[in-house]
Parts: structure tokens; sequence; C-alpha cells
């Protein structure tokens, strides 16, 4: 198990300065495809996307989390979907399970698969047998604009009837009391429900959610917007999520590339991992995502008036970087931006 004094930044670090927390959970992202498009996807998932992160990958991060972490290590297994993969999710989880790595603290879904209750209780029995903690559902107004409450209602029930009900976990359960049916709802009704709900339960506006939530709740200028760094955000991250390609992600900052474990093991990554040299990291450490804005408007960005959030105003600022090419390599993938073509498109504008 790695000690905090193993990491690069932190060997700088005056006794009272905060450090480097050190990495305890990963989110392994086995795929950016997902049945549905959610309008909050902190990533851009959708039945278009692509990308599959081999179990030979994925169990390499499990064992370097393990050298970092120890015992305390905590690996989730997420997507996009990972059932639209459900075979190679399985494996992943036999060949863990076969080298003692531990328990899968939580498999992540939003459901769309559980049409046949016979189907669910095989699944759940078998992931249960090879090291299931939890599972955690995915549920409200984004979610229920694709998936059928059928599935979650039939899901929820059988899971809990075979992993108990300590062992499932609903994000939010609360919708599934008063659901909302989207096919009732006009355009405008559409866009104050994504509103409420994202205020309602924090919603992080990058990604997807960046470009059609965002605006619609944008209520900071970049004045207010200029006090905040994102220093806490990469020092207090605990953990990180490495998408199918490999790339690392501090906490939940997707689209921002520290590292990739195909080319250098994670608990590495960690032990080099120096936010204030690290190009793009180091503006957002100390200035925040408004200190971005001199590189971007000098290359043609025009900023607006007011944004949802620091996320929502990086998020902007990262699609234009992306769009124009710039800090390739900690800018990316291309799975997580939207591109100018389909933000105008999600906008009602479209560009001949």
């Amino acid at each position: 198990m790695s000690k905090l004094q193993d990491n690069l930044y932190n060997q700088h670090t005056r006794r009272h300065e905060s450090k480097m927390k050190l990495w305890r959970y990963a989110g392994l992202m086995l795929t950016y495809r997902c049945p549905a498009s959610c309008a909050f996807c902190y990533y851009n998932c959708g039945p278009e996307a692509d990308g599959l992160m081999p179990v030979d990958t994925a169990l390499s991060a499990w064992q370097s989390l393990r050298k970092l972490a120890g015992d305390t290590a905590s690996v989730h297994l997420t997507g996009g979907e990972p059932f639209v993969i459900y075979d190679h999710l399985a494996e992943l989880m036999t060949q863990a399970h076969q080298q003692g790595l531990g328990r899968v603290d939580t498999v992540e879904t939003n459901g769309y698969w559980a049409t046949d209750r016979q189907q669910i209780v095989e699944r759940l029995g078998y992931l249960d047998s090879v090291g299931l903690g939890r599972l955690k559902i995915s549920w409200d107004p984004f979610h229920a604009e694709f998936i059928d409450l059928a599935c979650i209602q039939i899901l929820v029930e059988t899971a809990r009837q075979v992993l108990g009900p300590a062992r499932v976990l609903v994000r939010w359960e609360k919708y599934l009391q008063d659901p909302v049916k989207f096919d009732r709802l006009n355009t405008a009704q559409k866009q104050t429900t994504y509103c409420n709900a994202a205020m309602d339960d924090s919603c992080r506006f990058t990604g997807r959610a960046a470009s059609t939530i965002g605006p619609l709740c944008a209520d900071k200028s970049i004045a207010i917007l200029r006090s905040r760094n994102c220093s806490q955000s990469f020092l207090g991250a605990k953990g990180v999520h490495i998408d199918p390609y490999g790339n690392v992600f501090s906490g939940l900052c997707s689209g921002i590339i520290i590292g990739n474990i195909n080319d250098k093991p994670l608990h590495q990554i960690w032990e080099w991992f120096d936010p204030t040299a690290t190009p793009v990291v180091d503006t957002l450490f100390t200035s925040g995502p408004a200190g971005l804005l001199q590189e971007a408007v000098a290359g043609g960005f025009e900023p607006a008036q007011r944004y949802a959030s620091k996320c929502h105003l990086c998020t902007a600022v990262r699609e234009f970087f992306f769009d124009t090419g710039a800090h390739r390599g900690i800018i990316g993938p291309g799975d997580c931006y939207m591109g100018q073509a389909n933000r105008l498109q999600e906008a009602g504008i479209v560009k001949e």
C-alpha cells in the first residue's frame, strides 16, 4: 500500500498544506455504449458510442489499485451501460474472483434489460457468486425519457429478493414513487423537468449535461466563477474513473486525461501526478476554468454571459479546445465531447 509521501506533488508541499489524497476507488467504464442518451450524462454515452475495456486491462487496473490502497481498494463497474456487454462483464468478474482481487463494490445499470424475471434472477445470481457487492440502479427523470418504468420496477423487486434490500441501491428512489411521463411533455415542459431535476440532485454539468441542461440552469456570471479554482477537486479526489481506452480521469472530471493505464500502471500515475505541473490541469488548479478563458478567447471562443457552474464553464471551454485540436492528449477522448455539429443540433440550430 502506498503512502502519501510517495506522490510527487506531496513531496514538495509543506506540513500544513493540503496533500494529494490516495486514490482508493476506481470506476472502470467498460464501454461508452448505452441504449439511452440521457440529457444529464456526465460523458456523452449513447447507442452510437463505442469502446470496450479489455478484461486484461480492467484486471491490471484493479491490481494496481490494490497496490495503491491495499484492502481498502474499491472498484465499481460502470459505463455507458455494462449490461449491453453482459458476457464481458461476467467474464471480468469471474477472472477477478478467481484471482482473489476482492468483491466489486458496485455494478451500475439503468435497467433497460430487465424484461424477464428469470433472466434477472440468473444474471444477478451469477454475479453474486463471483463477487458482486451491490447493484446500483440509475433512475431519475433523465433516464425516464428512455427506459421503461416497468423494467425498473421488476428489476428493483427481483434484485432485492436475490441480493437483499441492503445491496440494491436506486438513484433516485423518490422518482419511483412519482415517475415522470415524458411522452406527455412538450419541449418547454421537458426543459423545465430537466432543470428542476438537475437542481434537486446536484447534476454535474460535464459531458452532454453541459450542452443540454447547463444553458437552462445558467445563473452565474464569469466574474463570480473567477474566484473558484479546482485545487481541492484534484487534491481531494478519492479515486478515478478509467474509460474503455485506459484514459484516467480524476474523480468525476470527465474529458481531462491525466494518464493512461496502457502506458503506465495506475499506482505509478498517482505517484507521478502533480496537478501544478500538468498542462491545462495546472491552470484549473490555480485559477479554475475562468483561467482557461484567455487562451480560448484569443482563439475565437465566445463565452456566454452566464454558466450553471464552474464545471459548465470548464466543459464549454474544453469543447472549444477539442474542436480546434488544442491540448490533444489531455482534452479527450472524443467520446466525452459532443462536437460542434452535435451541440448545434441540441440547441436547435442547423448549420449547413
